[in-house]
C-alpha cells in the first residue's frame, strides 16, 4: 500500500540513475528474493532450539521492520535521504543475519546473499537519487 501510492505518481518525477532499472523488473526480482529470504528462515527456524538461532531470527525479524521501514520512509513519506540512512542500517543488520544464518545453516546463509547484494545496489540507487534530486 505504502509503495502503490507513489510508485506511479512522485516516484516517476524523480531525477534516477541511468543504470535504474525499468519499473518492471522490480517486482520479479522482490518476489524471489522474498521466496528466498523465507526458505533462509524457514531453515534456521528448524534448527532454532539454540540460543544462537533464536538472535539469527531476531535479527532476521529486526532486517524485515527495517525493509518495511525503508519503504514507508522513500516512498510514504518520500524522504529520500531518510530512507538512505534507514538503508545503511539495513544492510548492516542483513549482513549480520547472513553472518548468523551462514553460522546455523550454511545454505540460509547463501540464500540470503542475494538479498544483500540487492539492497547494496538498491542503496546506490537510492543514493543517486538523493543527490539528483
Amino acid at each position: 500500500m505504502v509503495t502503490a501510492s507513489s510508485v506511479g505518481t512522485w516516484y516517476q518525477t524523480l531525477n534516477k540513475a541511468p543504470f535504474n532499472p525499468p519499473d518492471r523488473f522490480f517486482s520479479p526480482v522482490w518476489v524471489l528474493l522474498y521466496f528466498m529470504m523465507a526458505i533462509a528462515g524457514w531453515r534456521v527456524w528448524t534448527k532454532q532450539s539454540s540460543t544462537a538461532g533464536r538472535y539469527a531470527l531476531f535479527l532476521f525479524s529486526v532486517q524485515l521492520a527495517l525493509n518495511l521501514g525503508w519503504s514507508v520512509l522513500f516512498f510514504g513519506y518520500q524522504k529520500v535521504g531518510l530512507a538512505l540512512l534507514e538503508m545503511f542500517v539495513l544492510i548492516f543488520t542483513v549482513i549480520l543475519t547472513t553472518l548468523h544464518f551462514w553460522a546455523i545453516d550454511k545454505n540460509a546463509g547463501i540464500l540470503f546473499l542475494p538479498y544483500a547484494v540487492w539492497l547494496l545496489f538498491a542503496a546506490v540507487l537510492n543514493g543517486f537519487i538523493f543527490f539528483m534530486n
